[in-house]
């Protein structure tokens, strides 16, 4: 059916339209002045009926609704320059401000004295107001998360000082060798804090963190940088922070054991971190060309660094294999996706 020809039946469809509406909607002629309102309408502004219908919109109320504004835009959609979508506006009256969004239709049936708007309105008060909360609450964690962040570092560096000082008094070679290793281990969790801090909005690019990780380990570890280095080649995989804080701490394990073993008295060599995957499979290995794993040590009891990477490697249901012998130690973590064929 032709609206154009047919004005009062289109005109009847809009009030059927209006009187059905769930949202807070107005029709109003070109003058902008109020022909009919939805229940909804009265209801969420506490206006009534004999109060609305008839008058010009901004006249509504105790006159909030003339906002300069909303007068621009409608005569925009009057003209039929341009349609009025999820336009947010503040309604300030007595109570506190409410926040709108509007959408205008001009509904035109072939006369100027038939030109109609319809006016739907949705507020979103509330729902501004949770984001804002929402939002607050997150900066609010942020902040707190940093805080703590610092404190732990902090914590960290103390405790390292602490274990470092303690070695230096020891007369014991054994006692003072373990406090090195903590110390070692304390300082590597301490980088691990740094790059998760630095990495928090997002997941962790793998290349830069191992580099800097074993970066770190050189630092404190190797006397003499021209007799023993570590490299890195890595793919340019990322992960989120639970999977790298394993990685890390696997890595770490194994670079102290290398440095702790492959390279006895004045013996130079390299230690290598390699990590690739292919879709979900993915394989860490750190190798050396030390003196290798003598069949004696490889059949010892296994240590505490042994023990964290074996732990580690079932969190993130991988396995463990050591390639051993002369020359070099390959020691590799590796996981795979089971097929279903």
């Amino acid at each position: 059916m032709n609206p154009t020809a047919h004005p009062d039946v289109a005109h009847n469809l809009a009030l059927a339209i209006l009187a059905s509406s769930d949202a807070p909607a107005l029709l109003l002629d070109g003058n902008l002045a109020v022909i009919a309102a939805s229940d909804t309408f009265y209801r969420a502004f506490a206006l009534e009926p004999q109060d609305v219908a008839g008058r010009p919109l901004f006249d509504l109320g105790a006159g909030e609704w003339d906002v300069p504004q909303l007068r621009s835009l409608l005569g925009v959609a009057l003209a039929d320059l341009a349609r009025i979508d999820a336009y947010e506006m503040d309604l300030k009256g007595d109570a506190a401000p409410r926040r709108l969004v509007l959408n205008a239709r001009k509904l035109d049936y072939g006369a100027v004295q038939q030109v109609r708007l319809l006016l739907t309105i949705c507020d979103v008060t509330e729902a501004r107001l949770s984001a804002k909360l929402k939002d607050d609450l997150l900066r609010e964690k942020a902040i707190l998360l940093q805080e703590l962040q610092h404190r732990v570092a902090n914590s960290l560096q103390i405790i390292a000082s602490v274990l470092m000082q303690s070695a230096r008094r020891v007369q014991s070679e054994e006692v003072r060798s373990h406090l090195h290793d903590a110390h070692h281990r304390v300082m590597s969790i301490a980088t691990l804090q740094q790059q998760l801090a630095a990495s928090r909005l997002g997941d962790v690019e793998l290349r830069g963190y191992f580099s800097q990780l074993c970066e770190s380990l050189g630092a404190s570890m190797i006397h003499d940088h021209d007799q023993i280095a570590i490299a890195v080649t890595a793919d340019r995989s990322s992960v989120n922070a639970d999977v790298s804080v394993s990685l890390g701490l696997i890595v770490t394990e194994l670079v102290i054991n290398a440095l702790k073993h492959a390279f006895p008295g004045e013996r130079s060599g390299k230690i290598l971190v390699d990590y690739h995957a292919h879709g979900p499979d993915w394989t860490l290995s750190v190798s050396d060309d030390g003196v290798g794993t003598p069949e004696a040590l490889a059949a010892a009891r296994p240590g505490l660094g042994t023990s964290i990477v074996e732990a580690l490697a079932n969190q993130l249901d991988a396995t463990v294999e050591t390639e051993g012998g002369y020359p070099g130690t390959t020691v590799s973590v590796s996981h795979t996706e089971l097929s279903d064929a």
